[in-house]
């Protein structure tokens, strides 16, 4: 059965919370959504462009730890779909306190709403990182939670208040945990977006260590559906792993994008690997896929639509590519790369 109801998006205008309401208002006739975002850098209007003219939804700004907005805004709905966070974790090793603010704070702000206006539904989108290094064997759900950096601590966090809100409130709350996201309209600091816009520009893709990194990557149309399937009929203090099945180092992954560019490997530059930098993750999705889910495309073909979307739509990110983000840029791989480069001359030496 489609989506019902009147639905309050936290985050809606970020990358997965932008490609969720723009994929539920498109298959959901009867489903009303407000998106209440602050637009930090990474929350673009433009990525709602294509729905602003459909008197089912409207924008509001603001933020989520605002108790009085947030109040006023969920008397007006029956659900939460909670996907306002801070979630680059290179950003949280830099600055922690924002991590805590909205990923901790904002959520106990939106269950206390969610509480007091009686919602029958409360959703939180998390992350496999939660649950911390795992070198052999995937995730479940029941799994404890060992997250090593400021972001999956404070998405943690925010996990157990979620879990917490159902036990003693009665709240019928949700949490989704998805592996890595790509696809179109992701901010270029991720490291698909990251690699395809500078490769397209032929400047150097700084790679972590020695890309050996595992990841499972999803791709993010294919996680939104498994987001509405889950609002729809997942368990009320259930949580569910959702996987892409396509685990392969950041090198492999590397190595893919260049090939669809036709751009040589030559570009690829190892830096300097950052503090506590997981070495693999790995989730088992059979929950969610008891529920009716699978991954629509392969990671190839999700990959190349990617890869397509972002050298069709320079228009989209050369603008994001500038002021904060070169100043984010520099402060984070500057002195890596040049490290790198220094190494390099050495070594030739």
């Amino acid at each position: 059965m489609p989506l019902s109801g009147r639905l309050l998006v936290t985050g809606g205008a970020g990358f997965i919370g932008s490609t969720w309401v723009r994929q539920v208002l498109r298959n959901n006739p009867d489903v009303r959504v407000t998106v209440l975002d602050k637009l930090t850098y990474a929350g673009n209007p433009a990525n709602l462009r294509e729905i602003e003219d459909d008197p089912r939804y409207r924008f509001v700004k603001g933020d989520i730890t605002d108790r009085d907005l947030v109040s006023e805004l969920a008397g007006e709905v029956d659900t939460i779909v909670n996907f306002a966070a801070e979630s680059h974790v290179d950003r949280s090793i830099e600055e922690p306190d924002a991590f805590i603010r909205t990923d901790v704070l904002g959520t106990h702000v939106l269950l206390e709403a969610a509480r007091r206006a009686g919602h029958r539904r409360y959703l939180q989108i998390s992350t496999d990182e939660v649950y911390g290094d795992v070198a052999h064997g995937a995730s479940v759900e029941t799994d404890p939670l060992r997250p090593r950096s400021p972001y999956s601590a404070s998405k943690a966090s925010g996990d157990l208040l979620v879990s917490a809100y159902f036990t003693t409130y009665g709240l019928a709350t949700l949490i989704t945990r998805a592996s890595n996201n790509f696809g179109p309209h992701q901010y270029p600091e991720k490291l698909i977006p990251l690699f395809i816009t500078n490769a397209l520009d032929d400047e150097p893709l700084p790679l972590y260590g020695d890309g050996r990194q595992v990841r499972d990557w999803l791709y993010v149309e294919d996680h939104c559906a498994a987001i509405s399937l889950v609002l729809e009929r997942g368990e009320p203090g259930s949580t569910y792993n959702v996987g892409g099945g396509s685990q392969i180092t950041n090198l492999e992954l590397t190595e893919m994008v260049l090939s669809e560019l036709g751009k040589p490997r030559s570009l690829i530059r190892h830096v300097e690997d950052r503090p506590g930098h997981d070495r693999r993750y790995a989730i088992d999705s059979s929950r969610v896929r008891a529920l009716g889910w699978r991954p629509q495309r392969t990671l190839r073909e999700a990959l190349a639509e990617t890869v397509g979307w972002y050298v069709e739509h320079p228009e989209w990110w050369r603008p994001l590519k500038t002021g904060e983000y070169l100043d984010y840029y520099r402060r984070q791989y500057g002195a890596r790369l040049a490290a790198s480069d220094a190494g390099s001359v050495v070594e030739r030496a």
